[in-house]
């Protein structure tokens, strides 16, 4: 065994509790389609849990139609934004702060500087638009 970097590769939970170590994460939606190949067949159940670092605006809104979504601020600051469709409300992050992306909310992030967020993501269905 040994130590692996969550940044450069993230971890799948699946059902009957099991955690499968990813690829090296690339960051382009190739990744994301491989990953959803290797794993859609978990359903609901699956999760991926990750950790990026960001020094600028999210370029995007995603959503997760299937499941929650946590998104653990772990170092800098962020502001998450998220789309229902009572309107848009946002939440500043810093450390240890988390929110929760509930399923079929739209969300994106502005990033104060740099920080780096930890997501157990229910990826399954992932949809993305642009911001």
């Amino acid at each position: 065994m040994s130590a692996l970097e969550m940044s450069k590769n993230p971890v799948h939970l699946g059902p009957g509790g099991k955690a499968s170590v990813q690829p090296d994460f690339t960051g382009g939606m190739d990744w994301y389609e491989a990953y959803g190949a290797r794993h859609d067949a978990d359903g609901v159940e699956g999760r991926l849990v990750a950790m990026h670092s960001f020094t600028g605006p999210w370029e995007g809104w995603e959503m997760h139609p299937k499941g929650a979504e946590i998104v653990l601020c772990v170092a800098g600051r962020m502001v998450l934004h998220q789309e229902t469709p009572d309107g848009t409300s946002s939440v500043a992050l810093g450390p240890g702060q988390y929110a929760v992306n509930e399923p079929g909310v739209w969300h994106t992030a502005d990033i104060e500087g740099t920080a780096t967020a930890l997501f157990i993501t229910a990826g399954l269905g992932t949809e993305h638009r642009p911001r």
